[in-house]
């Protein structure tokens, strides 16, 4: 039938173009027909979700059914009583669509109370808007009866390449267009309209009024800059909580967060808030033009937030922050896998229970092959602590074993691979008395092997928290699959060290001396590849020197102690550049805070005044301060070389790790 207005023409166009919404729609042609009760619809999502579109489809659906609705535009209305009545004309047919509702907050009430039980008992109310309604809408028995409420989410995959097809874009184009538009209708139609025109951008950075027209709809409403950041800070964290936003909004905390977890793109989990990644990455996007610096700034809060988390809590809590750390990790070669498993929801990586080991052995054995079974099933008789799996409804879909050696059991020599990287550590920088090597030895997961995204999550969990909480001379991982890993621990700074044959499976272990490049200073070069990328291991003039032997340390600390006021001497001793410190100033705060300590330890206040008589304050010779002390010159020397063997061994648990590196205040 031939159309009789212009609008008829362009109804049938947004019809004919028109997808997804099925819940929504359903809903509302219930209502219309009186299947339903629910006489009251609230939709609510972010700007660009579709609300709009989906009021004029639902408008043209009444209008086929012989009702004729009344659509409002709350931005258009003078939001009180008055104004509102005035607005609306006589509503025989008893159709409102109102648009824009976050803009009627002020008259909620009144509508609630007076307006709304006016209407016609067949009527239908649809509003639409950015927040989900009031509370009170939801939770009064008789509103409770015929009231609705719908998120409008993003378009699934099959709708986003609908709405791209009738848009006209095919073929590579549109599987491209449905990358960047991540199921963002207005995403989709303003990146529909640029292919139109023969361009088919690669990143939405190549259509910067794209992003000006969604960031217009995402940042109209923050109020004040504290609010701002806290939407920085939503971007950039895997999951935002109040803890993390005392960091970067200080004292506003509180009221940011609430704010946060009423935007229409923000999704409140049980761990915390996360943005949908289309928001993130525009947000993103915009807060690195807008102040690069600043968000470098934010970027190291995050990091440090994590790290610190990491070290301090425990349990699930702990590993939610080797998560986020993790996440942090937007340029890494893997970075598709962490997006993968975010928008799948919350995993969990736990310590495995004993009746899990055998479905482990049984997922060794199928990536494997029965000979590594068979060498797991030894380590696991031996070692059985050390196993952490990742569970959902289908079981185990993911595992790591790891072992920290030496450890005296026999299957250090019968595992060839184990064998092989403890040989290549003896023969190139030996573990010292106390010191131990971690190995990460096994890890797949159910779907993939070591390439599935639930062993990558296991093993990046567990390596984050081992390396960030145990003392460590070494850490290697063990990866049958090198041609997959390899760019990923080269962004990791981790070098290909062992190579070994087991198997049939060729095994390549990666590694890195923590000794020669300590974890802080690891930490501090992935903070700058998290924000900018790279890779490699950290060049020559970062590392330390070779760590020193038990008695060559020995021997250092008494050089130290001798030349303890003699800064000239103390650069250039051995111990500069160990974990002590890297100038003279470091290691003699390290010393004296050490001399410092002995006072708590038995029989140690003497060995702090003997050694402070001696070195510290040190008296004009060592008969002099036998003298000041009190002692025999001969007792004086027994309790000199105990207190220097004490004094020693205190900073050698410093040396290993075992011990926090702890330095007297006032040195330069």
């Amino acid at each position: 039938m031939a159309a009789n207005v212009l609008g008829d023409v362009i109804e049938r166009a947004r019809r004919r173009d028109f997808v997804g919404r099925r819940a929504e729609l359903r809903a509302f042609d219930d209502a219309l027909s009186g299947r339903s009760p629910r006489r009251v619809l609230f939709v609510h999502g972010a700007g660009g979700i579709g609300k709009t579109t989906l009021l004029l489809e639902m408008a043209a659906r009444a209008r086929a059914a012989g009702r004729d609705p009344v659509l409002l535009d709350g931005r258009e209305i003078d939001p009180s009583p008055d104004g509102f009545a005035r607005a609306v004309p006589a509503m025989e047919a008893g159709i409102l669509l109102v648009d824009s509702y976050e803009y009627l907050g002020v008259i909620d009430v009144w509508l609630r109370r007076a307006f709304v039980p006016a209407l016609p008992a067949d009527g239908v109310v649809v509003f639409a808007g950015r927040e989900p309604p009031p509370a009170a809408w939801r939770v009064d028995p008789g509103w409770r009866e015929v009231v609705a409420v719908h998120r409008v989410e993003h378009l699934d995959a099959g709708d986003s390449a609908d709405l791209l097809a009738r848009a006209g874009v095919t073929g590579t184009a549109r599987q491209r267009l449905l990358a960047l538009g991540r199921g963002h209708p207005l995403t989709l139609a303003l990146l529909a309209d640029v292919a139109g025109g023969g361009a088919v951008p690669a990143s939405l950075a190549e259509v910067p009024d794209l992003i000006s027209v969604l960031l217009e709809s995402l940042l109209r409403d923050a109020p004040s800059e504290a609010h701002m950041t806290g939407l920085a800070t939503c971007a950039r964290a895997w999951l935002t909580t109040e803890d993390l936003l005392r960091r970067t909004v200080g004292a506003d905390a509180p009221e940011v967060w609430q704010w946060l977890r009423r935007r229409p793109f923000v999704q409140c989990r049980p761990a915390g808030l996360t943005p949908h990644d289309l928001t993130r990455e525009i947000l993103e996007a915009e807060f690195e033009r807008r102040s690069p610096e600043r968000y470098r700034e934010l970027h190291r809060i995050v990091h440090d937030h994590a790290v610190a988390g990491v070290r301090s809590t425990t349990g699930v809590d702990r590993q939610m922050l080797a998560q986020q750390l993790a996440y942090l990790h937007r340029r890494s070669p893997l970075t598709d896998t962490y997006f993968t498993l975010r928008s799948q929801g919350t995993a969990v990586v736990l310590p495995a229970v004993p009746e899990e080991h055998a479905t482990v052995l049984e997922l060794i054995e199928r990536t494997e092959g029965r000979e590594s079974a068979v060498l797991a099933e030894g380590w696991l008789a031996d070692e059985p602590d050390h196993v952490n799996v990742v569970r959902t409804g289908d079981g185990i879909v993911g595992f790591t074993y790891g072992i920290f050696c030496p450890c005296g059991s026999p299957m250090e020599n019968r595992d060839p691979v184990i064998k092989k990287i403890l040989e290549y550590v003896g023969s190139t920088a030996p573990t010292r008395p106390g010191e131990r090597v971690d190995i990460g030895r096994f890890w797949a997961g159910v779907r993939d092997g070591q390439r599935d995204m639930y062993a990558q999550l296991a093993g990046t969990v567990t390596s984050i928290i081992t390396w960030c909480t145990e003392p460590l001379a070494w850490s290697f991982v063990v990866s049958v699959e090198p041609e997959h890993w390899g760019p990923f621990f080269g962004y990791l700074g981790f070098r290909p060290l062992v190579e070994v044959t087991a198997g049939g499976r060729r095994h390549v272990a990666y590694g890195m001396d923590w000794r020669r490049f300590p974890v802080e200073d690891w930490l501090a070069m992935m903070s700058e590849r998290e924000h900018q990328g790279g890779t490699g291991p950290p060049p020559d003039s970062a590392l330390r020197p070779l760590p020193l032997s038990r008695a060559a340390f020995g021997d250092a600390v008494r050089r130290v102690l001798h030349d303890l006021h003699r800064p000239d001497r103390l650069a250039a001793c051995p111990l500069a550049g160990s974990r002590l410190g890297t100038s003279a100033g470091e290691v003699r705060a390290s010393v004296e805070a050490a001399i410092g300590r002995l006072a708590g330890t038995p029989k140690g206040e003497q060995s702090r005044a003997v050694l402070n008589r001696t070195f510290v304050r040190a008296a004009p010779s060592q008969e002099a301060a036998a003298e000041v002390l009190g002692l025999p010159f001969s007792t004086y020397r027994r309790h000199l070389a105990r207190a220097v063997e004490q004094v020693t061994e205190l900073l050698w648990a410093v040396e290993i790790g075992t011990a926090p590196v702890e330095r007297e205040l006032g040195t330069d």
